[in-house]
């Protein structure tokens, strides 16, 4: 492979990865099927696990019923405290809960973040976008969607069309990593750059 084959191809990685985002706000009304989802959780499936456990497991949720009846035990954004979650008309049309099966480890960080990227940088490709949502009540998740108590609720990741623009803003250590909304509506997310996070000791 040429250098510039291989530099257009990280440029396009590039884009794809700036273009995953967390989005909170989608089209409500154009509904994500679960054959999609089922193609999300298939591209997850092909991802390191450590020690090749493969301990991740999911719950489709795609009908509006249940994905209502989920919605009050969910929480958005921590750093948007006026803001208590997408409105009925920007709410995500598609749930998926990852669980962890406990019957084969009690570790699952490492495949849970693989995992979860990797559904999200499918979503993206595909013209979707989602949020990982780590702020839920398991509990009562647990007990709607009839959970065993062998499984551990790791998050749950919304999937839809995005309805809001999402933009990265260049950090530097003195700045804060909250994230913020601007007059217009547009989503700020402050991110390090290169050269903050490249060490050298010695």
């Amino acid at each position: 492979m040429g250098r510039e084959t291989l530099t257009f191809s990280i440029m396009r990685f590039r884009e794809l990865v700036t273009k995953c985002r967390s989005y909170r706000r989608f089209e409500a009304h154009r509904p994500v099927s679960e054959d999609v989802v089922r193609e999300l959780v298939e591209l997850a499936s092909y991802v390191p696990s450590a020690k090749n456990l493969q301990p991740l497991r999911y719950i489709v949720v795609c009908e509006s019923a249940q994905v209502a009846a989920i919605r009050p035990y969910l929480s958005w954004a921590g750093y948007l405290p006026d803001w208590t979650g997408p409105d009925e008309h920007e709410y995500p049309p598609a749930l998926l809960v990852m669980l962890g099966d406990l019957n084969i480890t009690s570790d699952f960080a490492c495949d849970s973040g693989i995992a979860a990227q990797t559904i999200l940088l499918g979503a993206t490709a595909s013209g979707l976008g989602g949020c990982i949502l780590g702020a839920i009540d398991r509990k009562k998740i647990g007990e709607l969607l009839k959970v065993p108590e062998t499984f551990s609720i790791l998050m749950v990741i919304a999937l839809g069309k995005p309805a809001e623009t999402v933009v990265i803003d260049q950090m530097s250590d003195h700045d804060s990593v909250r994230y913020f909304r601007d007059s217009n509506g547009i989503h700020h997310v402050p991110k390090r750059v290169v050269g903050d996070l490249l060490m050298k000791f010695y």
